[in-house]
């Protein structure tokens, strides 16, 4: 049994991206090119300091990682409980429901963010998010 880490804990970030690293590359690129930032809010973990991550497809494979890029597409804050239903769990509804409810906020080109949900899910992909999904607590 893989061991367990509290989402977007440096522990979890290591170990995502070591799954991601001995995974097979993606079968196809992502379908949209996007940089964004992230701000996740209300960790458990961590005393209710803000996680600041990125995701980056700009180089053909999705990357995430913790800290911000430079002149990100977009900034999506988000609470911890939805960022974890949408990535861990790849629940988009979670997203939907949130970002209607006024629980999440976009700042820049909220095109890239709403393109991001269009697409078949790649199967290499997938089966990564399902790995990723074993590690979380």
């Amino acid at each position: 049994m893989a061991e367990k880490y509290e989402f977007l804990s440096p522990e979890w970030i290591e170990a995502a991206k070591k799954i991601r690293d001995e995974a097979p590359a993606p079968a196809n690129p992502p379908a949209h090119v996007v940089r964004m930032n992230q701000i996740i809010t209300d960790a458990p973990f961590n005393g209710g300091e803000e996680i600041h991550v990125h995701m980056d497809t700009s180089d053909g494979e999705l990357k995430m990682d913790l800290g911000h890029l430079e002149n990100p597409d977009l900034t999506v804050t988000v609470d911890w409980e939805t960022a974890k239903a949408i990535f861990v769990d790849q629940n988009p509804q979670a997203g939907m429901q949130a970002f209607m409810a006024g629980k999440v906020k976009v700042q820049g080109d909220m095109t890239k963010l709403m393109a991001m949900q269009q697409g078949a899910p790649d199967p290499n992909a997938q089966a990564i998010a399902e790995k990723i999904k074993e590690i979380t607590a």
